[in-house]
């Protein structure tokens, strides 16, 4: 295999405080590459090729996923934060692949069952390290998947590893970040946009998936400024819509608004610290990636209203305790008998310990997976 440069094609039009393979921090392994494919672009591949992506299939955002084909899993979300992403980075002539890349690896370190195994793995492992998903994304990428004959992991470009460790939103904090990715310092341009790409894409499918379900109702939403303004806007558009089109008109109004204005204010704040570069947004070290003041009280207003009337629904809330008593159960049985677990995890116990690799096992399951793991492990007439 020919060593090849990863930099040929750099797009002519991106901004310069843009992020640029030619001037990435590199790779952790030095590869023989076979193709000339730009650095970020070869990452957003092998994240999409890799185990932990196919799982998110079958991972909770909201709704477990036997509850309903409907609802979104993490995959479906992560593609939508990238789609989001994406539309963003174009905007502000971003590079449009690293912020796809950070998207779409985001949450591969995320656990079955959502928020709540999060949670409860970081009960669990109080007095081992403890569990941050941003961290166990780095874990994945770095050293659990398996795919390449000289290294563990993804071997991803420092720019995209420093975008996950980062990741920043109401329930994602960075905890404990790696001197390698320089504490303290704001990412990249790029990795900040998918901060709020996250939020656009969960306020506006968990408003979908609400009403799907019948948790939520479109007289409920009417309390919301941000819904009332977009959906008046719709009916005065497109009279005698029907409920379902006009949910839908709506929701894509709602996208439409976060993106113009978060894009707007984003250019204005570039220019306001006099950012030309990525060494001057180092440098100048300020988020420079958020709404207005005006639209970001809109937004607090909408996730308030999606806490206290979807976030915390009786049925979703029952579904989360029973996530809780899945997962503390399988925790303790692997603890108490880690022969439990197939051999290449009972090996890997005497180099990380085995509330690590525990932990691993467990957060790389699936609902499905954890689900059937559970009656394998504490139904009788259940096959092992």
């Amino acid at each position: 295999m020919l060593q090849t440069k990863e930099f040929p094609q750099e797009r002519p039009d991106l901004a310069p405080y843009a992020a640029r393979s030619a001037a990435s921090r590199g790779r952790k392994h030095h590869e023989d590459l076979r193709d000339p494919r730009p650095a970020f672009e070869r990452d957003r591949d092998r994240i999409i090729h890799s185990a932990a992506f196919r799982r998110l299939e079958y991972k909770t955002q909201v709704f477990v996923n036997h509850e309903g084909d409907y609802y979104r899993t993490r995959l479906t979300h992560s593609l939508e934060v990238a789609q989001i992403g994406k539309a963003i980075a174009r905007r502000l002539k971003l590079n449009e692949e690293l912020t796809e890349a950070v998207a779409l690896a985001h949450d591969l370190g995320h656990t079955p069952f959502g928020h709540t195994g999060e949670e409860v793995l970081n009960r669990l492992m109080e007095n081992s390290g403890g569990f941050e998903h941003n961290l166990q994304s780095l874990r994945v990428i770095d050293e659990l998947e398996e795919r390449y004959p000289t290294f563990n992991g993804l071997n991803l470009s420092w720019e995209v590893r420093e975008g996950i460790i980062k990741h920043s939103s109401p329930y994602d904090r960075p905890s404990g970040i790696i001197d390698e990715f320089m504490p303290g310092v704001v990412p990249t341009v790029e990795a900040q946009i998918i901060n709020f790409a996250d939020e656009i894409a969960y306020n506006n499918h968990d408003i979908d998936d609400g009403l799907k379900s019948g948790l939520l109702s479109i007289k409920q939403l009417q309390q919301v400024e941000l819904w009332q303004e977009m959906h008046e806007s719709i009916a005065r558009r497109f009279p005698g819509l029907d409920e379902e089109r006009a949910k839908c008109q709506t929701i894509s109004a709602l996208i439409g608004s976060f993106i113009a204005d978060l894009t707007a204010n984003t250019l204005n704040n570039l220019e306001a610290f006099a950012i030309q570069t990525t060494d001057d947004l180092r440098r100048v070290n300020r988020q420079v990636v958020d709404f207005t003041p005006e639209f970001a009280e809109k937004n607090r207003q909408l996730k308030r209203f999606l806490f206290e009337n979807l976030y915390r629904h009786y049925k979703v809330e029952r579904m989360r305790v029973k996530a809780e008593r899945y997962i503390s159960m399988l925790f303790d049985s692997y603890l108490k008998h880690p022969t439990l677990l197939p051999l290449k995890y009972v090996k890997r116990m005497e180099s990380v310990g085995r509330e690590r690799v525990i932990c691993d096992y467990i957060a790389g399951m699936t609902d499905r997976f954890a689900l059937d793991e559970f009656k394998r492990l504490f139904e009788p007439y259940e096959r092992v």
